[in-house]
């Protein structure tokens, strides 16, 4: 799936995290706990090496608890790996990162060169009102929208930490086409990236299966319908989402389905689980492997001699 959007300053981005990695002692990886699997960069993984990493899956209490305990124990099978599940909603839970770090490197922590980290994680995770929150200060710039942070920064944050922030780094193909979907349907990538309609559809058809019980409640609905596209039209018309002569708008259907996902205003919902990813993966190895033997088969074919 090729997302519409790669802006300029993230290729830069990428190049900067590069050349300042050599310093860093770990990395915090800033995740969606929704989606820790389709909000983890790829690029990131390769980087990393064998540097230790620490996890943190941001929004927690957006998450479905359960599956996020899942999540963890997934996470940290990778060596070198540790995880955090944080919400900024809840400030004691972010005291549990510095003392992470500290843990990891207790002799640097008390040295005069400290600890130094990079928070790297892909745009509207929650990266910079994690940075204001453990600054105790104004020191990343925040907001709705996604890609606010511009360049690179380094952070004191006392205690023996400095943290180099970075600013957050999409890639521009994203190969499991569902992780388009759910990233488009948490707000990591613009609208603009991505068709409203076809993200709205998406997530219909996940919480039909997966969380009919929220939607039933949410939106008081007795008798769920059997399709995506029937359950907009309800909740456009229990919603007033409506044109001329009645008819359902579904484009505000779906925007708002989408606005009260991101919200968290259906509850606690996971958009992805260790076992569903590992099912996609595998689908996707195939899916290449067919292509690239394609591939193969018609460069066979125009060589000379070929069929």
């Amino acid at each position: 799936m090729q997302i519409q959007w790669y802006p300029g300053h993230m290729h830069k981005a990428s190049k900067q995290i590069r050349e300042t990695l050599p310093q860093v002692d770990v990395i915090i990886e800033v995740l969606d706990a929704r989606i820790p699997f389709s909000s983890t960069n790829p690029m990131l993984s390769t980087l990393r090496g064998d540097k230790p990493c620490i996890k943190v899956l941001n929004k927690s209490d957006l998450a479905d608890p359960g599956i996020t305990a899942q999540w963890q124990h997934y996470l940290e099978r990778e060596q070198g790996v540790k995880s955090l599940a944080i919400s900024c909603q809840e400030p004691a839970t972010l005291k549990q990162l510095p003392k992470l770090c500290r843990d990891l490197f207790p002799a640097k922590a008390k040295s005069l060169k400290g600890i130094h980290a990079m928070i790297v994680g892909i745009p509207n995770v929650g990266k910079s009102t994690l940075i204001n929150n453990l600054a105790n200060r104004t020191v990343a710039k925040t907001g709705n929208e996604p890609a606010i942070t511009k360049a690179q920064q380094r952070i004191n944050l006392g205690d023996g930490i400095i943290l180099s922030d970075t600013p957050g780094v999409l890639w521009p193909n994203i190969e499991n086409h569902n992780s388009g979907y759910r990233l488009a349907a948490t707000g990591a990538i613009k609208e603009t990236a991505m068709q409203n309609d076809d993200v709205a559809h998406y997530a219909a058809g996940y919480l039909l299966r997966t969380y009919p019980e929220n939607l039933r409640t949410r939106y008081r609905i007795d008798q769920l319908p059997a399709t995506e596209h029937e359950l907009l039209e309800l909740i456009g018309r229990k919603r007033g989402c409506l044109r001329g002569g009645g008819r359902v708008d579904m484009e505000k259907a779906g925007k708002l389905l989408l606005t009260e996902l991101r919200a968290g205003q259906l509850g606690r919902i996971s958009l992805e689980t260790p076992g569903m990813m590992e099912r996609e993966q595998e689908e996707t190895r195939r899916i290449q492997a067919e292509k690239a033997a394609k591939r193969v088969a018609r460069k066979a074919r125009r060589a000379p001699g070929g069929d």
